[in-house]
């Protein structure tokens, strides 16, 4: 039997045997480095992507644009001149002949059948009422359609609606006008007791989206001077114990009052010819301040964060925008030329729109968009995704995106 030699050992001088820690804690702490290092760049690269996309959306947001380029349209041809609002999430059609609600691509959810000589229209987030100016007749909407009818005994001169459906409205009467709420089939919930000698001729309200709180504004002559009183009227327990649920009367010598509006439940705004007055408290609304106004008021729009108002230049040819906060604070001002009669807030943006003419104001003040778009505007507001829009003609809903 032959036996060979013993193979020699080679030895790779790239290699050794590593000898295990004496302390066990080591190792664990030697592995927990290497996690925090692999998690720590994970998260480098993850905050490095935010702030590219936050950036590249912040670019994008704050420059200003010239052209609206179509990125999608919705043709529906119609017969009779409508008006269009933003309602829900879709778009309400009225007119003397009929109310429809529109999905975002123009197709028809619902339609009802009217016979309204001139309609006007209030809406709430949940709610709105289409009534007959001078006639005596309104129709209470949800977005699934027709909740009830009211029937007035007086002509209807202005109405107001809670989120829940009940209705305020001004009905006229020379010697003895009335104010009445009623639910959404009809019953009479309130009725304010108006007097010309006292209270004075009742010209604009507003209702809290909750409807326990009415908002109303008058006019009444002194010595020949058309002055103005407000009074809000609270339907819960407070107001129970008040007279008429009358639980502020304010009156203004030198202002005529011509509109009042609810932000949010605890803040109002009631706007005079010279000034506004801010209105705060739930359940007993005082005074908080007064803004004197330098300017001829043209229009007023409103959130429940902000609200603007397009002013007459009377030192210079062309319009002023004013924006301000809750608390009548100035965010910005802008002057500029033409004419806008309409005008919104949406989230963080002021439109002001008039024909096919539209200027969009981001409420920093920076003017993010000014042009015209291929048909008169009857409706615009925001739309999914940066730069987006829904625009409403007379016929078509078009999907439009801001470009240079």
């Amino acid at each position: 039997m032959i036996r060979g030699k013993p193979m020699a050992q080679r030895k790779i001088p790239y290699l050794k045997v590593v000898e295990p820690p004496e302390n066990p804690k080591q190792l664990k702490k030697a592995e927990r480095k290497v996690r925090w290092k692999k998690w720590e760049g994970a998260v480098s690269i993850l905050i490095l992507a935010v702030l590219a996309i936050c950036g590249t959306y912040l670019l994008l947001d704050n420059k200003t644009y010239g052209t609206a380029r179509e990125a999608a349209s919705y043709t529906k041809e119609i017969s009779d001149t409508s008006n269009y609002v933003q309602f829900a999430k879709g778009i309400i059609r009225y007119n003397r002949n009929g109310v429809v609600y529109l999905n975002k691509k123009n197709e028809e959810v619902w339609i009802q059948p009217t016979q309204i000589k001139t309609p006007m229209i209030e809406v709430k987030e949940n709610a709105f009422a289409v009534a007959d100016r001078g006639g005596n007749s309104i129709m209470v909407f949800t977005k699934d359609g027709l909740k009830g009818e009211i029937e007035t005994t007086l002509p209807i001169e202005k109405i107001a609606i809670s989120d829940q459906g009940i209705v305020s409205a001004i009905l006229k009467n020379e010697n003895s006008p009335q104010i009445i709420s009623y639910d959404a089939a009809g019953n009479i919930l309130v009725e304010q007791q108006i007097t010309l000698g006292t209270t004075g001729y009742p010209v604009a309200l507003d209702m809290t989206d909750d409807g326990m709180m009415l908002a109303v504004c008058y006019l009444y002559t002194d010595n020949g001077v058309v002055e103005s009183r407000i009074g809000y009227y609270n339907f819960g327990a407070t107001g129970k114990e008040k007279t008429d649920n009358r639980v502020t009367a304010d009156q203004y010598e030198g202002t005529m009052l011509a509109d009042v509006f609810f932000m949010g439940t605890d803040r109002s705004i009631a706007v005079g010819d010279n000034a506004f007055e801010i209105y705060s408290g739930k359940d007993t609304p005082k005074r908080l301040k007064e803004v004197k106004l330098d300017q001829e008021i043209r229009s007023v729009f409103h959130s429940d964060q902000y609200f603007g108002m397009i002013l007459v230049n009377k030192e210079k040819s062309g319009n002023e925008l004013r924006v301000y906060n809750r608390s009548g604070e100035l965010i910005f001002s802008k002057e500029f030329t033409g004419e806008y009669k309409h005008g919104k807030i949406d989230g963080d943006e002021v439109i002001l729109y008039e024909g096919r003419r539209c200027s969009i104001y981001k409420i920093n003040g920076i003017l993010k968009f000014e042009g015209r778009m291929s048909a008169d505007i009857e409706e615009i507001f925001r739309a999914v995704g940066v730069n987006r829009y829904y625009v409403m003609s007379s016929n078509e809903l078009k999907v439009v995106y801001l470009t240079k």
